[in-house]
């Protein structure tokens, strides 16, 4: 019975710290549901409102809320819309990841950053914010103040990015088909890219979003890869692990069901709410292990590496629209 009264209570946290954020973006479209959960999480936490076994617990609950959430955003994309790019903006999408994952990286370790770190911060510039923060986080050995922070960043940096890039597109001399390329390849949540491009119209949206969702079908490679690596580090006596997480595995099996389309647009439509709901409750779990005075320990060296990766991103993927015309 005590065991049940703990779980009902971490589940009340994680769905309160949803439902918050959620009505919260309902009214105010413009504000992402991820990090205002990963706020109220934080507050409630480091009010005083959670302790012990019941902070435990919700972090538990949200390592499998974002297995179930990544797995989800699999249903986003179909492999006929990253087709339609061509060779040459497709090979623009994974120069813009692989230089801004390495090179944030690079620059993590010269600014003396922990890896997990650097990699949580490489991870959400150079693909999707949030969403591949959270892939990682069940990757490699971060803990709640570095995912923590990593999210603060990629939302710092999206938010400006959807002030700053639109007032760039005429001094750089963008159309708005180039400028939507160029915005889906430089912000990092889907939800700061649709914000950024549609102040250039609807041609400008269609080509973010194509390339935006390209550069999301990365985060299976990404994440497997940094798995595999993991599991060569480590020493594993006995048994057999797959080097490839379950939920990657997920990942591509639903983006394979939506590129066959036989899931129907509605059920496409409730599993894009349990996507989005489940990754906010996750956030919300994080937020609540998370404490702000190590938080604050970090320093300003992840805002320095955040500003840093922003501006290779946003200067990559314009070299890359150029070539590409």
């Amino acid at each position: 019975m005590a065991r049940r009264s703990l779980v009902l209570r971490a589940l009340a946290v994680l769905g309160l710290g949803a439902g918050s954020a959620l009505v919260v973006h309902r009214v105010f479209p413009s504000v992402p549901p991820f990090p205002l959960a990963l706020a109220f999480g934080l507050a409630a936490a480091n009010l005083g409102l959670l302790r012990g076994q019941t902070v435990a617990l919700g972090r538990r609950l949200a390592d499998r809320l974002l297995r179930v959430g990544i797995v989800l955003l699999g249903f986003e994309l179909a492999a006929g819309d990253v087709a339609e790019l061509g060779p040459a903006r497709l090979a623009v999408v994974a120069v813009v990841v692989l230089v801004t994952f390495a090179g944030t990286r690079w620059l993590g370790r010269r600014l003396g950053l922990s890896a997990p770190l650097s990699l949580l911060i490489a991870a959400g510039f150079s693909i999707c914010g949030a969403s591949a923060i959270a892939a990682l986080r069940n990757v490699v050995d971060a803990d709640e103040e570095e995912v923590t922070a990593a999210i603060g960043l990629v939302t710092l940096c999206g938010t400006l990015a959807i002030v700053v890039l639109p007032v760039l597109q005429s001094p750089l001399g963008l159309s708005d088909e180039a400028f939507g390329s160029w915005s889906g390849a430089s912000v990092h949540d889907v939800a700061q890219v649709v914000a950024t491009a549609s102040t250039a119209g609807p041609v400008a949206l269609a080509a973010a979003v194509v390339v935006k969702l390209t550069r999301v079908l990365l985060l299976a490679p990404l994440v497997a890869g940094m798995s595999f690596a993991s599991s060569r580090r480590s020493a594993r006596p006995r048994g057999f692990s797959s080097p490839v997480p379950l939920f990657v595995l997920g990942f591509l099996v639903a983006i394979a069901l939506r590129t066959a389309g036989i899931v129907p647009e509605a059920v496409l439509d409730v599993l894009g709410s349990a996507k989005t709901l489940a990754l906010t409750a996750a956030l919300a779990g994080i937020g609540a292990g998370t404490d702000l005075r190590r938080l604050g320990r970090l320093g300003a060296r992840p805002l320095l590496l955040g500003l840093l990766s922003w501006a290779l991103v946003a200067s990559v993927a314009y070299a890359g629209v150029l070539l590409t015309g």
